[in-house]
C-alpha cells in the first residue's frame, strides 16, 4: 500500500505519498490526488516494456480533475544501468511535448547514488518560487 512521508526542502514542506505500480493498487491511486501540486513520476530506465503502461497511468493521471493544475516531474532513475533509455528516449516514447497544461521536467538520476535526486527537486523549488 502507500506510504506517506514528510520533509522539507529548501524552506518548502511536502508531503510525500508513494503509490505501488501493482495492477490492483492502481485504482487506489486517486483517492490521494485531492490537493496534490506535484506528481513524481519515477521510470525505470532499463525496463523499456513497462514504459507503456507507465506513458498509459500518466496520461490518466494527468486528465483526473484533482490533477489538473499539478506539475510534473518524472525522475528517469537507473541511468547507471548499461542501454538503459536516456531521458531523451523516455520523453520521446511518453510523448512529453503532447503535455500542454502541466508543466513538467524530466530529470535522468540514479537513486542508488543520488544523482540527479537535487536537480528534481531544485526544478519543483523553481516552480514553487515562481507561483506554480
Amino acid at each position: 500500500g502507500p506510504s506517506v512521508a514528510r520533509g522539507v526542502f529548501e524552506e518548502s514542506e511536502a508531503v510525500v505519498s508513494t503509490q505501488s505500480t501493482g495492477d490492483s493498487l492502481r485504482q487506489s491511486w486517486s483517492t490521494y490526488y485531492s490537493n496534490t501540486n506535484f506528481v513524481f513520476l519515477v521510470i525505470d530506465s532499463s525496463d523499456t516494456e513497462r514504459l507503456t503502461i507507465a506513458k498509459d497511468e500518466l496520461y490518466k493521471m494527468l486528465k483526473h480533475e484533482d490533477l489538473k493544475k499539478s506539475s510534473l516531474l518524472i525522475y528517469a532513475n537507473k541511468q547507471d544501468i548499461k542501454d538503459c533509455m536516456s531521458s531523451t528516449q523516455i520523453s520521446q516514447t511518453l510523448n512529453l511535448k503532447s503535455i500542454k497544461d502541466h508543466p513538467y521536467h524530466i530529470q535522468p538520476c540514479c537513486a542508488l547514488s543520488g544523482e540527479g535526486l537535487q536537480q528534481g527537486l531544485e526544478w519543483v523549488t523553481s516552480q514553487i518560487r515562481g507561483g506554480r
